[in-house]
């Protein structure tokens, strides 16, 4: 197993991004991480991810999510800081994943934890998923997280 790195970016004093990243980004990975937000609101979710990101990975200008995955609205164009980040929707994206585009050009895929996963079963998925030497998908590692019958708050 390798080291990862986890990020929390305050929202609130009790919130933050819960974020998972393999340290040493590199184009032979399946996954570069994972991303555990706390609802299907990607509006409402995202301005952490992107603040969280940014210090890692650098300006991100684009995020490629599943449609049927999110809550409605689909924007196009949400803002990040001074920057807008541009929103794509797409029924072809792998179900689990959102993908990150940097200005840079370099490439992002996140592993996202369903929000109603239990705690102990994210971190183990999350760990997964930034694991360099761990070659599962998406559906082989959701296919092991525990999901409670209730949202989270």
């Amino acid at each position: 197993m390798t080291e990862t790195t986890m990020t929390r970016v305050p929202q609130t004093p009790d919130q933050g991004v819960r974020l998972r990243l393999d340290p040493k980004p590199s184009r032979t990975t399946v996954l570069d991480g994972a991303w555990w937000p706390r609802s299907t609101d990607a509006v409402a979710e995202l301005p952490a991810l992107l603040e969280g990101l940014h210090d890692l990975r650098g300006e991100i200008t684009h995020v490629l999510f599943n449609t049927t995955e999110w809550d409605q609205p689909h924007p196009r164009r949400a803002a990040s800081g001074r920057r807008v980040v541009r929103l794509g929707w797409f029924t072809s994206q792998p179900p689990g994943l959102v993908t990150l585009i940097s200005g840079s050009g370099d490439r992002f895929d996140l592993l996202v934890v369903p929000p109603a996963t239990t705690p102990a079963s994210a971190e183990r998925v999350m760990a997964a998923a930034a694991d360099a030497a761990d070659k599962r998908r998406t559906p082989e590692l959701l296919g092991t997280a525990d999901i409670t019958s209730e949202s989270r708050p």
